[in-house]
Formats: C-alpha cells, structure tokens, sequence
C-alpha cells in the first residue's frame, strides 16, 4: 500500500522544477486519478518560495490536457504574485517533454475554525461500517480501480442502484472517504477526495470512462481528524460534457473542501 506522502514526494531540481515519481496505485483504470495529480501539483507549490509563508494550498484550478502514464514526471512552479495574505503560482506537471496538467495554485495559511456562516449542511449518510466499502475490483466489471487499496470509500447504500442495473437518475453519490493507511486527511490530500469515484454519471445510467477536463478545487480550512463525508452531485449533461460538483464535510460537521468539474461523457445516441 503507497501512502499519500510518500506517492506526492518531490525532488528538488532547482529553479522551480521538481522530480515527480507518479504512482500507479493512485489510478482508476489505467488512467492516474486526477485528484492525485492536482496534489502532486499543489506540493509542488507549497514546497516552491512562494510556499514559505503561504504553507497551504487554498484553491487551485486546472486544465487536463493528456493523461501522463505512472512513472517520472517533471512538475514546474513559476511564481505569479506573493502578497502578504495569499501567493499565487502556475503550475504545470509534464512528462517526456509534453504538457499533461497546468494549473493555477493558490496559496494561503488555514486554520481550523469554525464558519462564520454557512448554507451547507453536512450530507446525511448511513453509519460508515453500514456502508458498502469500494473494492479494488468492482463485481460485474473488469476495470480494476487501485485507488480503492489507499482510499477507504464507504458508499451509501442507497446510491449503489446503478450496480444492479436500476440507476435512481437522481445524480447523486455521497460516501465516507478516509485514507486506508491511517493518516489524517490535510489540504493536499483533500484534492484526493473532491474527485471522488466513482463518478456521478453511474447513477444516470451512463456507464464508461469519464475523463476530466477542468477542475477548480477550493480549501477551505484545516480538516479535523476522522473520515470526512463527501457529496457528488451533477447539475447538467448534454453534449457529451457533464458537470460534477463535490462537497467535503470533515468530522465536524465542517465544510472542508469543494470542487466543481466539466468532464467528457458519452451519452447514447
């Protein structure tokens, strides 16, 4: 089992380049899981100066232009503004010399308090150990999805129709998500867990790959120890594009993280 630290490390090449090793555990399919590689974009930024004073990732937004294959990878961090509050920086993550992700970071300091206000309410969701545990190899498929051996993912039970030929078509998928290796979730790992699986368009009868093209992720404070809940919903599909938008809850009952996503879908003709 590859932990997060470990599957996000990064080998200082200098004059804002960094050595990626991408891990292949962190896949869905054959395919890198797109969370996983925000974050592996997002350390970089933190561990470039810009990070010095602004230690957390706080939104990023980014363009999926080529799946990079599991291996060595360069991820590259230039320096956009670095104000007193809040640092921002492009970063883009390549491979054999060919741009695979570009993003814009920004950097901030969290902490873990309360809302001022909010209008979100954590999702209801079964007991976690009442929930359906995500396996590595789904019944009834024969894609393996080995980012389920470092992710703990308990789908609610009520939003699995889909596997028995019966989607509710009410585009929604919510589960309890914790890291398999024990580590408390953070700001990067967070990245992780807004692009959950698996996606919405399964319980809209839409089956087959869903490759993000854009994803805009938002921070918003230091998650509490213990699972976080997650919510993915859809608002739109037509044209063979479909939205995803991802609402993170920590153990408190916070608002930790959300994201929204275009992503292609093939839709039956």
């Amino acid at each position: 089992m590859g932990n997060f630290r470990d599957a996000t490390a990064l080998t200082d090449r200098g004059d804002g380049a960094f050595g990626a090793l991408l891990d292949a555990e962190w896949s869905v399919g054959t395919r890198l899981h797109g969370g996983y590689l925000l974050a592996v974009l997002a350390r970089a930024a933190c561990e470039s100066p810009a990070g010095a004073a602004h230690p957390h990732v706080t939104a990023v937004s980014a363009t999926f232009v080529e799946p990079p294959e599991p291996g060595e990878a360069v991820a590259r961090v230039d320096t956009l503004r670095v104000g007193r509050s809040l640092a921002q920086v492009r970063a883009t993550l390549a491979q054999r010399g060919r741009t695979c992700v570009e993003a814009h970071v920004t950097l901030g300091v969290l902490d873990d308090s309360d809302p001022w206000w909010s209008a979100h309410e954590p999702v209801s969701l079964p007991p976690e150990q009442d929930c359906f545990l995500a396996p590595v190899d789904p019944p009834g498929t024969d894609v393996s999805v080995p980012l389920m051996a470092v992710i703990e993912e308990r789908v609610n039970p009520e939003h699995l129709a889909f596997a028995f030929g019966a989607p509710s078509m009410r585009g929604e998928i919510a589960s309890w998500q914790r890291l398999a290796d024990g580590s408390d979730w953070d700001p990067l790992s967070l990245l992780v867990a807004l692009d959950p699986v698996p996606p919405v368009s399964f319980d809209l009868g839409l089956s087959g790959w869903v490759p993000t093209i854009q994803l805009s992720a938002y921070i918003r404070r230091l998650p509490a120890p213990g699972p976080i809940r997650v919510r993915m919903s859809a608002t739109d599909v037509g044209g063979d594009r479909m939205d995803e938008v991802a609402h993170a809850w920590d153990d408190k009952g916070r608002l930790v993280g959300q994201a929204t996503q275009l992503a292609a879908v093939r839709l039956p003709r």
